[in-house]
């Protein structure tokens, strides 16, 4: 993953800070000005919005206070809880926040040298593969005098709210960051690869095998510093429904925490060799939570003595974090975010060997350079080589399309319909695919309407061909793909057409009918 770092909008920080300074001035951001066209495009807040700088809030501004953490945030006015949980997980990793939020120390207001301070911060997003650095001032959306955006518990602490001016300046406005996945932003702050696990299709809480499998992946993932998060689908008019469990729907919650608990000794019929799985959460909200069994002050933890809750951190307060039973969690949940950290250097785990191309789906008049084929003609879509050179490895691929969010604001915002198949080809197999009836199909990730799509598989040794393809034939537009083995793929774009041979009709498009398999979003999880 390269280390380069481009300013977005061309815009240095350190030569813009030293501007100010040399001449006594305050940062007035010229791309993203303290206007209504930085607050939305289509429904205006609540009431007349004064921007002021954090100077003008409170007498002593911070950027952090008593350090960082994930009950620093809570959710403002616009509906992007998504945002606000990636955040929340985003503190518990001070590996990937420094990277974030860079230069932090010296970004943060010195009471000892106030001429020092320019009124402009930077932070660092992993946009479409390229680490990138987004200048802004510190001038915030206020209503009387009250952040009306992400705002943390301490009146003068401004981290999260710089954040999240940061990442609206990156696509657009404020309103454009109006519903989305948790997983999206925390690629964006690591370069993580995002994996979908819908709960409710794979019944998690009525199978006890597959409950522990998935529990010991999740456990994984956290030991590894991977980021969890999870919600309850919702229809258009149930986002933000207030269940009487306590629990949100249509809402991110930040998984904190997940942990083996044990019982303590002499409670009833439980021994102290006894542990149940659990999962902790928070609300982006920082109020509002469960409230069934392991909820804060139930019953249950009497059967926890007080050194095992000490160690859990366990508060009885309404500040939107709470515990759950793992198997509740699949039971009420019905879909998990799980973010696999691959930088090197984010990460203490077994580092994967990643391969990144950049392609495009493009329309030609000739089938033969038509690179937009659709589901159904998927052979014109481009093609990309890799091998397996381990008797049997595991394989993650994601498929990425360049987000749209930032045009939201001419109507165009929405994602389309992405997928991929893998298929093993022959170990001499050098040119395009032209023919899939001699081609054993290894992986076919359904076509989703997601920023980015995934499949984890074990293939055995041998060479392979991913294709990835819009659902709709015609469609235009830049993606990303992602392979990570654990040795050397030696992937590369397949390019050349096979050689026609003599006395063999040949033709690129015959092959056998492709039904795709199409997984329409049937539910809203973003706010």
């Amino acid at each position: 993953m390269s280390s380069f770092v481009a300013p977005f909008k061309n815009q240095q920080y350190f030569d813009l800070k030293n501007y100010c300074i040399k001449n006594k001035k305050l940062f007035e951001d010229p791309e993203f000005p303290a206007n209504n066209s930085s607050l939305f495009y289509r429904q205006p807040p609540r009431s007349i919005v004064e921007w002021k700088r954090p100077g003008e809030i409170t007498s002593d501004p911070r950027l952090f206070v008593e350090g960082i953490n994930s009950h620093d945030l809570n959710q403002g006015d616009v509906g992007n809880c998504w945002f606000v949980a990636a955040s929340s997980c985003l503190a518990l990793k001070p590996n990937i926040w420094e990277k974030v939020i860079p230069d932090w120390e010296e970004q943060d207001w010195d009471p000892k040298h106030p001429e020092s301070y320019a009124g402009i911060f930077h932070f660092r997003f992993w946009v479409f593969g390229q680490w990138t650095d987004v200048v802004v001032d510190d001038q915030l959306p206020t209503i009387n005098g009250r952040l009306i955006y992400c705002h943390s518990n301490s009146h003068n602490e401004f981290w999260s709210a710089l954040l999240e001016k940061a990442y609206a300046k990156l696509y657009g406005c404020y309103e454009s960051l109006r519903g989305g996945y948790t997983g999206d932003a925390v690629v964006d702050f690591s370069g993580a690869v995002f994996e979908r696990i819908n709960l409710e299709e794979e019944a998690f809480y009525k199978d006890q095998e597959q409950q522990s499998i998935l529990f010991g992946k999740l456990l994984e993932v956290c030991k590894r510093e991977g980021i969890i998060s999870c919600g309850i689908e919702a229809e258009e008019n149930e986002v933000e429904s207030k269940l009487t469990n306590g629990l949100v729907m249509g809402h991110a919650y930040a998984v904190t925490a997940v942990k083996r608990v044990r019982l303590g000794e002499g409670q009833g019929e439980h021994s102290r060799t006894e542990a149940i799985p659990m999962i902790r959460m928070r609300n982006p909200w920082g109020f509002k939570e469960w409230n069934g069994p392991w909820s804060d002050g139930s019953e249950e933890w009497s059967t926890i003595d007080y050194a095992e809750r000490y160690k859990l951190g366990l508060t009885v307060e309404d500040d939107g974090e709470f515990w759950m039973s793992y198997k509740d969690w699949c039971r009420h949940f019905n879909d998990a975010d799980v973010c696999h950290i691959v930088d090197p250097s984010l990460t203490n785990s077994r580092p994967w060997n990643e391969t990144l191309h950049f392609g495009s789906w493009t329309r030609h008049d000739d089938p033969v350079l038509n690179r937009s084929g659709g589901a159904v003609s998927i052979l014109q879509n481009p093609q990309y080589l890799f091998d397996v050179t381990k008797k049997t490895d595991e394989v993650m691929i994601t498929l990425q399309q360049k987000d749209r969010r930032i045009h939201k604001k001419t109507g165009h915002g929405e994602n389309v319909a992405i997928g991929f198949k893998v298929y093993e080809v022959e170990l001499n197999r050098k040119y395009r695919i032209n023919q899939l009836w001699n081609k054993k199909l290894m992986g076919d990730q359904n076509f989703l309407y997601y920023r980015s799509v995934f499949m984890r598989c074990n293939l055995p040794k041998g060479r392979y061909v991913v294709i990835p393809s819009t659902l709709q034939a015609g469609i235009q537009g830049e993606f990303m793909l992602r392979i990570f083995t654990h040795e050397d793929s030696s992937c590369c774009e397949l390019t050349e057409e096979e050689p026609k041979k003599e006395n063999r009709q040949w033709n690129r498009l015959q092959q056998p009918d492709v039904h795709p398999n199409v997984q329409e979003l049937s539910h809203i999880h973003p706010n």
